[in-house]
């Protein structure tokens, strides 16, 4: 017993850690040795069952790829006239428009494989892997041509060289370089196609959008009114609707809605009625659910003291009162004083069809619309509180860009003062610029200009509800009665 425990149990035990410690070094080669490999999710064809049928409002965009399409399907008519596919196809649009699922579009009408990867997919802490991992990638699409390489999120790795401040030869920039190259390499006629979705296409490299590389951009923009119609009868095609539901209501009051957000009202009108106990989804379950999103979570459990309520609902009345009176503004379709999201009452105004450009005119309509709230507060209480902090804030941002980025200021008409401009998705750039765009006193000309229309638009909206000052009393006694207004109720107050 005395050599077993002396001699055997402590060579054993020595053995057991020295196998435990080998195995698990042996796992760590393995991760090392495997870290270059690319990590595309790989869909073989036959296996992607989305198809063009199932994109809805974004037919432009469709159109654009069914050229992508027939290329694949028969490469051999464009082989015989000389004609070459573009390499490259980059989606551009907002969030939620539908890149991702038009990308599986293609690839389910092509029938073939389609490899799916991230930009960020490519970035690893160890230098060198992204580019490794770009080169696997090339290796494995070639070998199951005729194939499609989708590059989600390509900003990740697509971002210009130019503006680069760290100087280094940095990882994200060696796997960019190495994409470049394989891009180039490649032959236009093998079938090999690259898609690539970003929705900052200003931030891109230079060398990315030349010929040859990304030929052709694609924009996928938010649907209009029939895009919207058939969005929402694509999403609710499984959903049991009640007959008198109407979704080309819900499709007008959704406008600037992009497809992710009409998917997610559809769902959760669903979720509603099943809340409520009902078989069948109403238009009432729709209205809730378009609120539910523009407003936020309804707070039933938040209690308001008396004078807080009657705050809100004077401010709340000045809005629905001010956008009633100004010209082409949308009309409002709901008052309420009941707290959603971080808001204590709500003026709910939907547009009833697209606009696509708006006026001076408009643009101030909006800022006598955001200040009604708080002129309300000074008219019964005399004094100013925080609930119009976001209003402000908002009524401000419109007048800054009306001098700084649309020309419409006295001084500098037709001048935009900042070179941010709009992105192909038309969406303001939001690249920091690291030099001065104007001068010490056109700052301070900004200054006072943003003051000065702040000012006499608040005086103009003060003068409509003074002057009408028993409409605004009787609206704000109707919210502190029903807590909520409805479009007709709203409209038999203002004509009483």
């Amino acid at each position: 017993m005395g050599f077993i425990f002396s001699w055997v149990l402590p060579i054993g035990f020595f053995i057991l850690i020295w196998r435990f410690v080998f195995k698990r070094l042996g796992n760590f080669s393995g991760n090392v040795l495997s870290v270059g490999q690319n990590r595309a999710v790989i869909v073989a064809e036959g296996d992607i069952t989305t198809r063009f049928k199932d994109v809805a409002g974004v037919d432009e965009a469709k159109e654009e790829l069914v050229e992508v399409v027939d290329f694949l399907k028969s490469p051999q008519k464009y082989k015989d006239i000389g004609g070459k596919i573009p390499k490259g196809v980059l989606l551009v649009g907002p969030p939620g428009t539908g890149k991702t699922l038009l990308a599986r579009a293609v690839a389910g009408e092509a029938g073939v494989s389609f490899f799916r990867m991230s930009g960020a997919d490519f970035v690893e802490m160890f230098v060198g892997v992204g580019a490794a991992r770009v080169r696997d990638l090339f290796k494995q699409a070639r070998n199951k041509t005729p194939c499609i390489i989708f590059i989600d999120e390509l900003d990740a790795i697509g971002k210009s060289r130019m503006n680069s401040l760290g100087g280094g030869n940095d990882e994200r920039e060696q796997t960019l370089n190495q994409l470049l190259v394989e891009m180039d390499g490649f032959d236009g006629t093998v079938g090999l196609i690259i898609l690539a979705a970003t929705n900052r296409p200003d931030v891109l490299d230079p060398a990315l959008l030349r010929p040859g590389r990304f030929d052709r951009q694609v924009l996928v923009d938010r649907p209009d009114l029939k895009g919207r119609e058939a969005i929402l009868k694509i999403h609710s095609v499984n959903v049991t609707k009640d007959p008198t539901l109407d979704l080309e209501v819900v499709a007008r009051v959704t406008s600037g809605f992009s497809g992710a957000d009409l998917a997610n009202i559809v769902n959760e009108a669903a979720l509603l009625a099943v809340r409520a106990g009902r078989k069948m989804v109403t238009q009432k379950d729709f209205d809730e659910a378009i609120e539910k999103t523009v407003a936020g979570l309804q707070k039933k459990t938040r209690v308001l003291k008396e004078g807080e309520r009657r705050l809100t609902a004077y401010h709340e009345a000045g809005h629905a009162m001010i956008a009633a009176y100004t010209p082409n503004a949308d009309p409002v379709q709901k008052i309420s004083i009941i707290p959603r999201g971080y808001a204590l009452g709500y003026t709910l105004q939907l547009p009833l069809e697209d606009r696509f450009t708006v006026t001076q005119s408009d643009l101030l309509g909006k800022i006598d619309i955001l200040l009604g709230g708080r002129i309300a507060e000074e008219m019964i209480s005399g004094e100013f509180s925080t609930g119009a902090a976001n209003d402000l804030t908002k009524a401000t941002d419109i007048a800054r860009k009306m001098i700084t980025d649309y020309g419409m200021s006295d001084r500098f008409r037709h001048v935009a003062l900042t070179s941010r401009g709009m992105n192909l998705g038309g969406q303001e750039r939001q690249e920091p610029s690291f030099q001065r765009e104007y001068a010490e006193s056109t700052q301070q000309y900004i200054d006072e200009e943003i003051a000065r229309i702040i000012d006499t638009e608040y005086e103009k909206a003060r003068k409509i509800l003074e002057e009408r000052r028993g409409i605004l009393d009787n609206i704000a006694a109707s919210l502190l009665e029903k807590e909520t207004l409805d479009e007709k109720e709203f409209k038999a107050l203002l004509a009483a």
